[in-house]
């Protein structure tokens, strides 16, 4: 099997042809001797700014010192974006590697536990200190969610995503969400809406919520985002005001983890942190910037820059069919002077 081969083989095991839960994952962990147990994580779910968040905290990690995980999907270039150590891809042939390991436990596995499976194998050979690990989708029934060396859990920031799956109400999504919330602390982020607030608060004993009465923006343009949070100075490479928010919850993450990191390694990682496709500028002349905004709560975020620019903007539209894309496209469209739909390619889900 090469490294190709690996990737079809992966992609054709599908997602949702299998009942939810954990059973499968825990079977086939076990028979790779539980490489989840090799390495201390922090755990992350949410509907929007669980990326962001975990490239935040994996930066922070990796400035401090920690040979340092980061698991993440989906991937916007390269499928090996999603198993990374030290900003680093695993190399093909060590994918292909663990492909073959996961694929000999003989387990029938969905794309994402098996993926999954690989990824914790790697982390554990390659003595990982500390795993920055983002769910699939939901959080209670998610593979990820067989990790037992959790320091914190973290829930972005939630909105109406995966309907069918987790639920038709932000309530019946959090509560999904929230099934990573066990013995260990949790941090929330700041942009919760109230009745989110009140189901987390069912799960979790004592959440941690950003103050963000202790926040007072200085500047959140195209050259990125600076504040002050608790009287202290931070400066974030990623552009987009939405971003500070998602910074508040890292600082506050870091700060509850029981890790003894300094104020001056949080404030450097957050200022040379890099995340591709959340408002990457990718071209200043003509300004060209790229998101992955597929639901309306992350529509909204855009927006907020989108209307700098209102009637003077050309888009590109690429969607899934599963999507609320609807509301997206009324979200988006009033700014737009022009727009274009896509199909993307090799994408049997793509509108």
């Amino acid at each position: 099997m090469n490294y190709n081969e690996a990737l079809n083989y992966i992609h054709s095991l599908g997602n949702f042809k299998r009942p939810a839960g954990t059973e499968r994952i825990t079977a086939a962990l076990k028979r790779l001797n539980n490489p989840q147990n090799s390495f201390e994580a922090i755990h992350i779910a949410g509907t929007n700014g669980k990326g962001s968040v975990s490239a935040m905290l994996a930066k922070v990690f990796e400035t401090a010192g920690f040979k340092t995980g980061l698991y993440i999907s989906p991937y916007i270039i390269d499928f090996r974006e999603r198993i990374q150590i030290n900003g680093e891809f695993i190399k093909k042939e060590e994918l292909t590697q663990y492909v073959k390991r996961v694929f000999e436990t003989k387990i029938d596995l969905s794309e994402f536990e098996f993926i999954t499976a690989a990824a914790f194998s790697y982390f554990a050979d390659k003595k990982c200190e500390i795993v920055i690990a983002e769910t699939g989708l939901g959080g209670r029934l998610d593979a990820t969610n067989t990790l037992e060396r959790v320091r914190a859990a973290v829930i972005t920031e939630i909105g109406l995503d995966h309907a069918a799956i987790l639920g038709d109400t932000v309530e019946k999504i959090a509560a999904e969400k929230c099934g990573i919330i066990k013995n260990f602390p949790t941090v929330v982020s700041a942009g919760q809406k109230k009745d989110v607030y009140n189901v987390i608060s069912r799960y979790a004993e004592k959440p941690v919520i950003p103050d963000k009465s202790r926040l007072k923006i200085i500047s959140s343009d195209e050259s990125g985002n600076t504040f002050i949070y608790k009287d202290k100075f931070y400066k974030l490479s990623l552009i987009g005001g939405y971003q500070i928010e998602n910074a508040l919850t890292v600082i506050e993450t870091v700060n509850i983890s029981g890790f003894n990191i300094s104020y001056e390694t949080v404030k450097k990682a957050l200022a040379e942190t890099f995340f591709p496709a959340r408002a990457e500028i990718i071209c200043k002349s003509p300004l060209t910037v790229l998101d992955g905004a597929h639901n309306p709560d992350g529509a909204e975020a855009l927006c907020e820059i989108m209307k700098k620019y209102s009637g003077r903007i050309t888009a590109l539209i690429g969607m899934m069919r599963d999507k609320d894309y609807n509301a997206v496209l009324m979200r988006t469209l009033p700014y737009c002077r022009l727009a274009v739909a896509v199909t993307v390619e090799n994408m049997p889900r793509s509108l």
